[in-house]
């Protein structure tokens, strides 16, 4: 079965944020397109996400030092043992949908928390001579983000950095086929947002048939 991780960032819903609403439709075309297909959502706002902290890092290295995990502090057991159970999912999963909006020049922190759960050398990417290589091969992402501004082109487009960070991790995990899908300009151009909206909706039900 394939298995699809709908990795939300938002702290509102679809009746307020543009990036969940576009979201929201993407999800359930999909659902439709590919009834068979398992779709686990992930609202980081809501889920247990631990920042790599103190206690991480001690955990960790009592790990490495050959310690056994009931060694671990509660607190310790509770971070590190929250943090296997992330990347284990990214990795079994097959398809990545990441939705988040454009605050400040790129996302929510809350996202990057989640970034760092997944990218674990031996997992989702491993060191060699070479230098590192990813080891998602065959899998695919999608980035839905909402921006009021307009960021694709013109000057603004080099201030844009939380699409390009997942782009870069993408890649760096193996998975080169990731997209984009912007939702873009509503707050600039107020008068056009009904209309900036409901285009990215029909945009992402095209792509949902083919993701």
């Amino acid at each position: 079965m394939t298995t699809v991780l709908y990795i939300t960032a938002h702290p509102n819903d679809a009746s307020t944020s543009y990036s969940m609403a576009v979201g929201k439709e993407f999800i359930e075309a999909y659902k439709q397109n590919h009834p068979n297909d398992q779709v686990v959502h992930i609202d980081l706002y809501k889920e247990s996400i631990p920042h790599i902290d103190a206690d991480v890092f001690s955990g960790w290295g009592k790990l490495q030092s050959g310690q056994a995990f009931d060694n671990l502090s509660e607190t310790e057991k509770a971070k590190v043992g929250r943090l296997n159970e992330l990347v284990n999912q990214f990795v079994e999963a097959d398809k990545y949908v990441f939705v988040t909006p454009l605050w400040n020049f790129s996302f929510p922190p809350i996202m990057k928390a989640y970034i760092d759960s997944v990218s674990v050398a031996g997992k989702t990417f491993k060191y060699t001579d070479q230098g590192p290589q990813g080891l998602l091969p065959n899998k695919k992402a999608l980035h839905i983000q909402a921006r009021g501004g307009v960021y694709s082109e013109g000057p603004a487009a080099n201030l844009e950095m939380g699409h390009r960070y997942l782009s870069v991790i993408m890649s760096f995990f193996g998975i080169t086929d990731f997209k984009g899908l912007f939702v873009e300009g509503h707050n600039q151009f107020q008068d056009r947002a009904q209309e900036i909206k409901e285009k990215a909706i029909q945009q992402a039900k095209e792509m949902a048939k083919d993701f």
